[in-house]
């Protein structure tokens, strides 16, 4: 009878087990640059508009507003076939240091979030600002204008918009992920802890933070966590980028996030390699054949950065 129990007990473990493993498996494609078709920028944020559309936020362009760009995706593999730039639509106002953006289908509109006012405005498609925002609790105000909203998503099915900084804010030792509803008004949040930075006995510097999220269908949230490393010379740079996934629905109101490792990977300059990318934009895109889903990234090249830098794409399937 013992034995048998424990044989049970180590039956159910292992289905576990394998049960998770397949949840949280996902593959990484190949990274793509376009330079013929998309030109240089310095690319903060995506959104999927539906079939190939995405519009694309640039956090220095000189006025506020957003690209359109078409990016063509293999319905079998998930392997991103070509990418290419169609216009920016303007607002006419000066740029917010724009880094997060989502698309609001029941408006059809686009809504950005900025660094420099910790804001979450709303955009007609054309460009224009259609004059509402997200409500942002007080307690925002502590963020830093160069370390404040830069992840943004928003998810149809639940409706329910996200926000986080992209560093704790002042006084804070933890991140704090903040949902809204349809109304735009504060429901809950939550705190997340990012990773410590990976030990480096080189000289330079590193920047951590959290660019990018992703809410999926099931009410979970991709967190996208960024380390870059800079020698002094630049030779021997990295970004290192793990995606998270984070279950907010299942949480208390204020509580810490369990987060669980989806996928993770590192991009390089040095003599042999130019595959550098500093992926800030993640959202997801369409289905694939076999019903599996994708989630496209994009990279801020700093305007292609002395030549040596690239606009990367590459898409993750879940």
């Amino acid at each position: 009878m013992i034995m048998n129990r424990w044989l049970f007990a180590i039956g159910c473990w292992l289905l576990v087990m394998v049960a998770n493993a397949q949840e949280h498996r996902a593959e990484l494609r190949k990274q793509r640059s376009f330079h013929t078709t998309i030109p240089a920028g310095n690319y903060s944020g995506i959104t999927w508009l539906g079939g190939n559309r995405y519009a694309v936020v640039n956090d220095k362009a000189a006025e506020s507003g957003f690209h359109l760009f078409t990016i063509d995706i293999d319905s079998v593999t998930g392997d991103i076939l070509h990418a290419s730039e169609h216009g920016f639509r303007s607002s006419g106002k000066m740029n917010r240091d724009d880094e997060g953006i989502c698309f609001f289908p029941k408006d059809s509109t686009i809504w950005i979030s900025g660094e420099a006012d910790n804001e979450v405005l709303e955009y007609a498609m054309s460009g224009v600002l259609t004059g509402r925002r997200l409500q942002m609790p007080a307690v925002f105000k502590k963020a830093k204008s160069n370390k404040g909203l830069e992840a943004l998503t928003y998810q149809p099915q639940t409706g329910r918009f996200y926000t986080i900084t992209e560093k704790p804010m002042k006084g804070d030792s933890l991140s704090r992920l903040q949902s809204f509803g349809d109304d735009f008004r504060p429901i809950n949040h939550w705190l997340y802890r990012m990773d410590a930075k990976s030990l480096e006995e080189r000289e330079g510097t590193h920047t951590l933070g959290v660019p990018a999220l992703a809410a999926l269908e099931d009410g979970r949230v991709l967190v996208m966590e960024r380390e870059v490393f800079k020698p002094k010379k630049n030779i021997g740079s990295y970004v290192y980028n793990k995606v998270y996934i984070v279950t907010p629905a299942t949480e208390n109101e204020g509580q810490l996030l369990e987060k669980n490792l989806l996928v993770s990977f590192k991009t390089k300059l040095n003599l042999t390699a130019r595959s550098f990318a500093n992926y800030e934009g993640m959202c997801l895109g369409p289905r694939l054949a076999d019903g599996r889903q994708v989630i496209v990234l994009i990279c801020d090249s700093q305007n292609q950065y002395k030549g040596f830098l690239k606009d990367w794409l590459r898409t993750i399937v879940l």
